[in-house]
């Protein structure tokens, strides 16, 4: 079991579901990813660096992709939800859109690619 995957199993409820929903889509749309951590939060990576975390807090889930770039570049998704510059958060109650996480992967993905390209 990886770092995720054991994260994933210590939390329950309402949480687990949202938490697990998010953290299922990004293998499917990115296969080569693997478990991992990143700033000390378990994590997805791929191609050797962080692609996404996704974590509970006291007061909401935080879905974190390593990128304030990408969260910018989908600020117009983002709207209905409180933002910083390396996270957003959102309710159990009132989760991410899934069209809206697979855009966030895919362009953390893509961010990667281009970076190691470079």
């Amino acid at each position: 079991m990886g770092d995720v995957s054991e994260y994933l199993s210590s939390i329950g409820g309402a949480e687990h579901d949202a938490v697990a929903r998010v953290l299922e889509r990004a293998p499917a749309l990115v296969p080569d990813v693997e478990e991992g951590r990143s700033y000390g939060m378990p994590a997805l990576r791929y191609r050797g660096s962080p692609l996404l975390s996704v974590m509970v807090t006291k007061n909401h889930l935080g879905l974190y992709p390593f990128s304030p770039a990408v969260l910018e570049a989908l600020a117009g998704d983002l709207t209905a939800f409180r933002t910083t510059k390396g996270s957003v958060s959102f309710q159990p109650d009132a989760p991410l859109p899934d069209d809206v996480v697979d855009r966030i992967v895919l362009a953390r993905r893509d961010e990667i690619d281009a970076r190691q390209r470079s």
